[in-house]
């Protein structure tokens, strides 16, 4: 027997209730061998002396926890921001406008500018963005650019002109194109409507997706992700062109994370036509299922809600998918054995799923189906239950709380916000979390997830102790949500989310131990030292 990698001398946190804390870990051909604390590597020196130790790393008593998680991330647009403008932390409209020169500099004659992730709240004092503010800075080429939540973008003269939008056009159902009082589009478009310009942006060609791919697994290495969910969103064929690129990456050893796929919920025949079933693939990469949505985002005012938004009195927000629709692919798609996930971020989107998914395993029968709701931002007291009834899967992305807690409150009231974001009520009540970012709508790296599940201090400094503190979890609890929860929403807890023999050797050494409670107000400001994806080191941080 060979141990390729001997980890030595840690605090391993294992994430295995029956033997949580060890200190020592070996690997081989990819997977745990076994994993002990240092009493049994006492009992044990006679028969690590017949093994062949390929190679022995002294941990230095730093924390060891499995590799993590995410399990909502959309990788590849993600690794195309990564070379595009970003505006998410653009702190004024000054700085919002330089950053957009920059890039019109940088950019070849006649292609589109894109990228964005604006926060309207941050640089532009909550008012929202024109075509008018757009072509102050750009206006020889098409610009469109997402608001960080992917639910509004703004689009300048010359995009809308392409696009043909003007005092004429129509809604598409599930879209709103914001008019001026004369009737005049503003640039600004909300969900469906982005389609109306999406469609016309010239696909990535095959080095582009190379490029992204490789800056996004770049940064995944950094962070400490070794799997990730990826709800991608890309159109067909260049969705076809990732999957070959990740299998390609997989046979030549150069994944260095694991990756499942969501395909769109309305294309479920194209997998069911090709007997996919959740999970199919291989351990490197997977199709995971299909994602859908019901409604839009809090910061752009388009989540469903029961009641009025506070800055939108005659609005309640919006149904991306109607009713109707979404049982009929859900229904379908369950009962082709496809694993399903979908986007809820209102009280009224959350309860109306809810219903759904009650009604479909009425309808198609008992199995282990592990239906997911990707965000679950805002409930009502009496839905939180209805996950462990329903064995739902809550897919939560824990920064989110410290980012939209800087404005929330003044889309939907203290009221509602007391009742989001409720991770502690629904670990209580019985609920599996599964946590991710929603990369690039939040940083991609689990610690700073941690830190707002643990600490749920918000962005602009105003709750030090935490923005409804009730709701905070412990450590442990988050990352476990961090790896078995994402593990067993993906159907694999039997073989990641946990360091125990026989499971991959996905490993992650961290700066700082976390789960010493003194370190609590400082789990921002842990690094990852080492990346370790199926036994093998694909990053180390220099020592300085």
């Amino acid at each position: 027997m060979v141990i390729d990698l001997l980890l030595v001398n840690g605090k391993i946190w294992t994430g295995d209730p029956a033997k949580p804390q060890a200190a020592v870990v070996a690997t081989n051909q990819g997977r745990i061998l076994f994993v002990k604390t240092n009493a049994e590597m006492e009992l044990y020196q006679e028969d690590l002396k017949k093994l062949m130790i390929r190679r022995t790393v002294d941990l230095g008593d730093r924390r060891v926890v499995p590799g993590f998680y995410d399990s909502h991330v959309h990788f590849f647009s993600s690794g195309q921001l990564l070379g595009q403008v970003m505006l998410k932390d653009a702190k004024d409209e000054k700085e919002f406008g330089r950053r957009l020169r920059e890039q019109d500099k940088k950019l070849p004659k006649g292609r589109w500018m894109l990228g964005g992730d604006w926060d309207h709240d941050r640089a532009l004092n909550g008012k929202l963005p024109t075509a008018k503010l757009i072509d102050q800075f750009v206006a020889d080429r098409p610009v469109f650019l997402p608001r960080y939540d992917g639910h509004m973008a703004i689009a300048n003269t010359k995009a809308l002109q392409l696009a043909g939008i003007n005092e004429k056009t129509p809604e598409p159902a599930g879209g709103v194109i914001y008019k001026d009082e004369h009737g005049k589009p503003t640039g600004l478009l909300r969900d469906n409507a982005m389609d109306l310009v999406y469609r016309l942006i010239p696909p990535p060609d095959d080095i582009e997706i190379a490029e992204a791919v490789h800056a996004a697994m770049a940064e995944a290495r950094r962070v400490g992700v070794t799997s990730v969910q990826d709800m991608d969103g890309s159109d067909a064929v260049t969705r076809r062109k990732l999957f070959q690129l990740y299998q390609w990456l997989a046979r030549e050893e150069k994944l260095t994370l694991r990756i499942d796929f969501r395909w769109p919920l309305a294309q479920w025949k194209d997998l069911a036509n090709l007997g996919v079933e959740a999970n199919f693939g291989n351990e490197y990469v997977r199709i995971g299922g299909v994602k859908g949505f019901v409604d839009g985002s809090l910061g752009s005012s388009t989540a469903k809600f029961f009641e009025s938004f506070v800055n939108e009195p005659n609005s309640t927000g919006m149904w991306v998918t109607p009713r109707s629709k979404l049982l009929e692919y859900i229904l379908a798609a369950d009962k082709a054995g496809l694993s399903v996930a979908v986007h809820a971020i209102g009280d009224q989107a959350n309860a109306e799923l809810l219903d759904i998914f009650a009604e479909v395993t009425q309808k198609n029968g008992p199995r282990d189906r592990r239906f997911r709701i990707e965000h679950v931002q805002h409930l009502r007291p009496q839905e939180i239950k209805r996950f462990k009834e329903l064995n739902v899967i809550a897919s939560m992305q824990p920064y989110h709380v410290i980012d939209d807690g800087r404005w929330a409150e003044g889309r939907i009231g203290a009221k509602r916000c007391a009742a989001s974001y409720v991770f502690r009520s629904l670990l209580d009540a019985g609920a599996v979390l599964a946590f991710g970012s929603d990369w690039s709508v939040a940083p991609l790296s689990p610690i700073e997830g941690i830190d707002a599940a643990v600490n749920r201090r918000t962005l602009d400094g105003k709750h030090p102790d935490g923005w409804f503190p009730e709701q905070k979890i412990t450590e442990e609890e988050s990352l476990r949500a961090y790896n078995y929860g994402s593990a067993y929403a993906g159907f694999q807890e039997h073989e990641r989310g946990t360091l125990e023999p026989g499971k991959f050797a996905d490993i992650v050494v961290l700066s700082r131990d976390i789960l010493d409670p003194s370190e609590r107000d400082d789990i921002s400001k842990t690094e990852v030292m080492t990346t370790i994806v199926r036994g093998k080191i694909v990053y180390e941080k220099k020592e300085e």
